[in-house]
């Protein structure tokens, strides 16, 4: 199960650091390179889909983490309390075998 939340956390990774290396601050990046603002889509609506998807990204990043961890725990747990029984019960000791009753026929 962690392997899977491993995969699908690098993945949105990824996707987040194109979003990012998209956008540039200073009004570069691909809205500068769409054109004006009379083209379909334009520039603000550019900005508007790469900021909407880096939220985006960024929340579904966090609560995969947070549920990677809760399953990471949870598997944990469950091999301390089998570790925890096997060391609380004690091994018996196998009875002794008792000696034999009657007496050894002595040597010729």
């Amino acid at each position: 199960m962690f392997s899977i939340f491993l995969v699908l956390i690098t993945i949105v990774c990824f996707l987040l650091i194109v979003v990012i290396m998209v956008q540039n601050p200073k009004g570069g990046g691909l809205s500068s390179s769409v054109g004006g603002s009379k083209q379909l889509g334009g520039v603000q609506k550019t900005t508007d889909f790469l900021d909407k998807s880096t939220w985006t990204l960024a929340t579904i990043l966090v609560a995969l983490i947070l549920l990677s961890s809760l399953s990471f725990n949870s598997g944990n747990n469950e091999s301390k309390i089998i570790d925890n029984s096997e060391v609380a019960a004690p091994a018996t000791p196998a009875p002794a075998t008792p000696a034999p009753a009657t007496p050894a026929a002595p040597a010729k």
